[in-house]
């Protein structure tokens, strides 16, 4: 009878030390701590070993571990985290924002100094940017071979001098993810990687689509100048029209992807890989799809094959890999000819370059590049372009080939971006209502003093190419909305703006003259061509001379404000004025409305991120 106890305790205690050694599926979802978004692309990594996944667009994983095994979950901008695994089947992470501090390792050529011997500012087309490592653990080399095109602030105007201001719009939003790039790293992005306009335009705004038949509604609301209160700020914004999926055109599209040695990384082709079949989700059995690639030169690796047929496609995508140069004149020249093959009358004809722009082999330059696209887009075959990676993006590049190419410009810095791009934005990224669309404001000298409007340096216009149906405008996607700001200086106003004169001595001064419409602070014209039209459009609307407080103005006023606000800041704007990190966070956060996506949160963040980076630096953003 002792013996069968002593065997029984013995058994017990042998059993309760037990530990099943065989692996098991382990699930969760990582988000950010502070906003309690997910976040998609984190990795995930079996401690000691090479298993390894990355999270899907919803931050969602899966992974197999035994119990006893450590997890480590990484994400650029955050701090690691490890975690035992346990009996649980579940488990949740949320990752912490990396804060930045002066102790910081600075990356200095292909080594590392401590900060407080080093300040680590590197020079790029004039602008500064500190340079450091983004999370414990972790260096990444920054590169001086990102080229961005230099440009001019726009200056203030005086309307009896020039009352007409024209411009192509803009729906490119690749200098936002592309800004966040920088900051998650811990970096100040360089002066000329910030454009305004394509920050502001990067949100999606709650305007009413047109109700007249129409392709696009225009919007106008006047207030207070939140970094100048002697200063209005006119918001213009267009809305286009929404489409079902179900009813927009069918899709000839040719996926150009960049398979040469630049595109080598994680970042790069295989981020471009899993954004492309994103897309092919999206597509419907009478859209079609063909891949061309290049490296030292261009070739089919898909014929054009139709959308339901997604196992094929993205056999195809999957089958990629890089190396070599990069011959990026002959892939363009070879996609076209391919998208001409199978021309759609009346259909979505469309290129889809995915690449860093770092062409090197054959017709290279910017010059090069605008004459074949110049030659090609009579076809009716239009470009998008996507970009990937970083420390070699030549963002001059690829937003020259979108915009002489009728396309857009989005920089995809993780899967969460190209599931923006791909999935929620798809209608406004790959389809198009209207074409050639721009801008002309007319303001009146009765009640504007001096007026500036804010970004779209590389898009303005001369007058006279208002109503010229041969000068190239921007086109404005399905559910695309467009945002311009101008900074008023309203007549009457005391004392000095920057870019004010003094009276001319030996001519007269102009008298400002009193019309009959003197209430009208301005007129807004804007033309555009149906998508397969050659004449263009016009239509136009009055401004009312009736500024609203600040305070009273609308949610999205107030947060376009902020971020236009914060890019005068990066950019240590000659016009930033009064402008307050502070003040315009929380501005962001009482305009933050439903923000489903998480977007405007995650704006607030970086912003917040900015401050700091700016104050550690010693200097204000953007300083020289």
């Amino acid at each position: 009878m002792m013996k069968s106890i002593c065997l029984a305790m013995i058994l017990s205690l042998s059993l309760g030390g037990y530990r099943s050694e065989k692996p098991f599926t382990i699930s969760g979802t990582v988000y950010d701590q502070q906003t309690n978004t997910t976040l998609a692309g984190a990795a995930i990594t079996l401690a000691g070993t090479q298993v390894a996944t990355r999270t899907d667009a919803n931050g969602h994983y899966s992974i197999r571990a035994e119990e006893g095994e450590y997890l480590l979950f990484q994400y650029i901008g955050y701090e690691d985290k490890r975690v035992r695994v346990g009996r649980d089947s579940v488990i949740d992470v949320h990752l912490i924002p990396v804060t930045p501090s002066r102790n910081e390792v600075v990356v200095v050529g292909y080594g590392t100094q401590p900060r407080a011997k080093v300040i680590g500012r590197i020079v790029d087309r004039g602008a500064r940017m500190s340079s450091r490592a983004y999370a414990p653990g972790y260096i990444r080399q920054p590169s001086q071979t990102e080229s961005y095109a230099g440009f001019t602030e726009n200056k203030f105007h005086n309307p009896l001098d020039e009352a007409l201001s024209t411009f192509a719009i803009d729906v490119d939003v690749a200098s936002y993810s592309n800004f966040r790039r920088f900051i998650n790293m811990g970096q100040l992005p360089p002066i000329d990687a910030v454009r305004i306009e394509e920050m502001i335009n990067y949100f999606q705004y709650d305007l009413k689509g047109p109700s007249t038949g129409e392709p696009v509604a225009i919007h106008t609301e006047l207030a207070t100048a939140p970094w100048n209160p002697k200063h209005h700020l006119l918001r213009i914004g267009l809305k286009a029209k929404s489409v079902p999926t179900d009813k927009l055109p069918p899709s000839n599209l040719v996926f150009l992807i960049d398979v040469s040695g630049s595109m080598m990384g994680a970042n790069r082709l295989p981020l471009a890989q899993a954004s492309m079949k994103l897309l092919v989700d999206q597509l419907r059995g009478n859209d079609r799809v063909a891949i061309v690639t290049y490296a030292g030169s261009a070739g089919v690796a898909l014929e054009s094959t139709p959308g339901d047929q997604k196992i094929k496609i993205k056999d195809a995508i999957d089958a990629l890999s890089a190396g070599g140069s990069t011959a990026g004149g002959a892939g363009l020249q070879l996609a076209y000819r391919t998208a001409r093959q199978h021309f759609i009358k009346g259909g979505n004809n469309r290129i889809v370059l995915a690449s860093d722009g770092d062409f090197n082999v054959g017709a290279s330059s910017d010059g090069d590049m605008e004459q074949l696209i110049a030659k090609e887009r009579q076809s009716g075959v239009s470009l998008s372009v996507l970009g990937f990676g970083m420390g070699n993006l030549k963002d001059s590049k690829m937003e020259l080939l979108a915009n002489k190419g009728h396309g857009n410009y989005a920089y995809i810095d993780n899967i969460t971006e190209a599931r923006k791009a791909m999935v929620t934005e798809f209608g406004g990224t790959l389809f198009t209502v209207a074409k050639d669309v721009k801008v002309q404001v007319e303001f009146n000298p009765a009640k504007v003093q001096a007026y500036r409007l804010l970004g779209y340096e590389n898009r303005l216009l001369e007058k006279e190419d208002f109503n010229n149906d041969e000068k190239l405008g921007g086109d404005m996607g399905v559910g695309h909305t467009v945002t311009a700001l101008y900074e008023i200086v309203p007549v009457g106003v005391k004392g000095t703006y920057p870019g004010d004169v003094d009276p001319l001595k030996y001519q007269p001064v102009k008298a400002r003259p009193v019309v009959g419409n003197s209430k009208e602070v301005a007129t807004v014209k804007f033309r555009y061509k149906e998508p397969d039209g050659e004449k263009s459009r016009l239509q136009q609307v009055a401004v009312v001379d009736r500024p609203q407080e600040l305070a009273k103005a609308s949610a999205d006023f107030r947060f376009a404000s902020a971020v236009a606000e914060l890019g005068m800041l990066l950019r240590n704007s000659d016009y930033k004025q009064q402008a307050s990190y502070d003040e315009l966070i929380a501005r962001a956060k009482g305009a933050k409305g439903m923000d489903d996506e998480g977007y405007r949160a995650e704006f607030i963040r970086l912003a917040a991120s900015v401050e700091l980076l700016a104050k550690s630096n010693g200097f204000a953003a953007g300083d020289e």
